[in-house]
């Protein structure tokens, strides 16, 4: 790449720290998707009360890769196992650096022989186009980016449909019983006279499928699956609630991806353009941007660690697997403090006020991690986001704790508030305030934790 690359961005600042408080956070709505269709309360609901249809054409990018070598791309990079994946069906691609350092993850589809697409965030797709250019596999590949940066339609839709009502609005939509395929396996419909393809899972903990075809279709078959689903409660999701469900679910999105310093990821920084480089927010603030990394481990991923290949960081995993880790957690932030910050923001004689609280997505930055303390006063983690669960009438937070404070029910506090070293122009002038929570697991929903790769 001939333009400016993330390592000229880096060398303007002192730290990649201070480099990634002053890139300007993206908006969060994507060209061709509603914020909301309904309300998203009731959107938000829709998952967990009836079933809902996701739209999933715009927000992630596609990266396609064809050849002899297509499986041997993946496989190298990915941490996790490859011996039991073939045509037909669809997996977890996890990614880590040379240190054993997460990267990132996405969904990898086996479309057919020598034939893949990873579904994932930009970076992830980065990476991968990255060990194409400067490996020597026989491949070619085609990066198409989300709505935001790509030019024209994409070369599929998808669209997921989940809930306790799913299976029904699926079943009138197509005319037939849900087919009995296995999580993460692949099979075809036929809706309103077009051939659809469907990857069988559900990303909010619920059952479902992931449809997905040629996007001149995509008008037919999104209007058929609403009309079909609308007598079993089938409504259509946009932006703001969709970007709450892996709170429920307990998905990590976005992580500080660990290639914003050291020299396994050096020349990926050369080669990475500078726009992909992403703002961070949050009270949480080291100086180190490394104390912003997390390891496989931390987000769960330990017991996903193949012994079937070898790929990037295996060693560096293997050395750490018995090393202690972080746990993912729910924290449910206690109502009261709640009642208090809202009322200062509405009260103009409480002095400077909190951060304003946007109840549907708490996150002003893609990487955005406020910092976790226990009631002993010392440093417990981060939450990553946040958000008000309207089915439980909650606020709660995804967050990476240490383990002595993993335990359900354990008391810990939230600092609320940006970092006041770094001036952000998407942040108002504000107060940090301190507010209690509870741990809970993760998933936060009882189907997601109990049943959901059962369904």
């Amino acid at each position: 790449m001939t333009e400016k690359s993330l390592a000229d961005l880096l060398r303007e600042y002192s730290s990649p720290v201070q480099a990634l408080r002053n890139v300007p956070s993206p908006t969060t709505g994507y060209p061709g998707l509603a914020p909301q269709f309904s309300n998203w309360r009731s959107e938000q609901r829709a998952w967990r009360e009836a079933a809902a249809l996701l739209d999933q054409s715009f927000h992630m990018a596609n990266l396609f890769v064809d050849g002899p070598d297509a499986v041997k791309v993946f496989s190298d990079l990915a941490i996790n196992r490859f011996d039991n994946f073939a045509p037909g069906i669809a997996k977890q691609f996890i990614a880590a650096d040379a240190e054993g350092r997460l990267l990132g993850d996405g969904i990898l589809v086996y479309l057919g022989e020598n034939s893949l697409d990873l579904v994932s965030e930009q970076n992830m797709a980065h990476w991968v186009a990255f060990h194409i250019e400067t490996g020597n596999y026989d491949v070619t590949y085609e990066l198409e980016y989300n709505a935001q940066r790509r030019q024209g339609p994409p070369r599929y839709y998808r669209y997921e449909v989940q809930g306790p009502t799913a299976l029904a609005a699926i079943e009138a939509a197509t005319g037939a019983p849900a087919p009995s395929t296995k999580f993460f396996h692949l099979t075809e419909f036929t809706i309103a006279g077009k051939q659809v393809r469907a990857i069988r899972h559900g990303m909010a903990g619920q059952p479902g499928f992931e449809f997905f075809g040629p996007w001149e279709d995509a008008a037919v078959v999104r209007e058929a699956l609403l009309t079909a689903g609308k007598p079993h409660g089938l409504i259509p999701v946009g932006t703001t609630a969709y970007f709450t469900n892996n709170i429920e679910s307990g998905w990590l999105a976005n992580p500080i991806p660990a290639f914003y310093s050291g020299e396994s990821t050096a020349a990926f920084r050369e080669w990475l353009p500078a726009w992909a480089a992403a703002g961070l927010g949050g009270s949480y603030d080291p100086d180190d941007i490394e104390d912003y990394f997390i390891t496989p481990f931390d987000a769960g991923y330990g017991k996903f660690i193949a012994q079937d290949h070898d790929f990037v960081g295996r060693a560096a995993l293997e050395s750490l697997a018995n090393k202690p880790s972080r746990e993912k957690v729910t924290l449910i932030w206690n109502e009261d403090d709640l009642g208090k910050a809202f009322h200062d923001l509405a009260d103009p004689d409480s002095g400077l006020p909190p951060q304003y609280m946007d109840p549907a997505r708490m996150k002003y930055s893609l990487y955005q991690y406020d910092k976790v303390t226990g009631e002993d006063g010392n440093a417990a983690g981060f939450t990553t986001h946040t958000a008000y669960l309207s089915f439980d009438r909650r606020f709660a937070s995804l967050a990476l704790i240490d383990q002595a404070y993993a335990k359900p029910g354990t008391r810990v506090t939230i600092t609320w508030g940006d970092s006041l070293r770094t001036p952000r122009p998407d942040v108002e002038a504000h107060r940090q305030i301190e507010v209690r929570a509870t741990v809970a697991p993760v998933p936060f929903s009882d189907f997601a934790r109990e049943s959901y790769r059962k369904a």
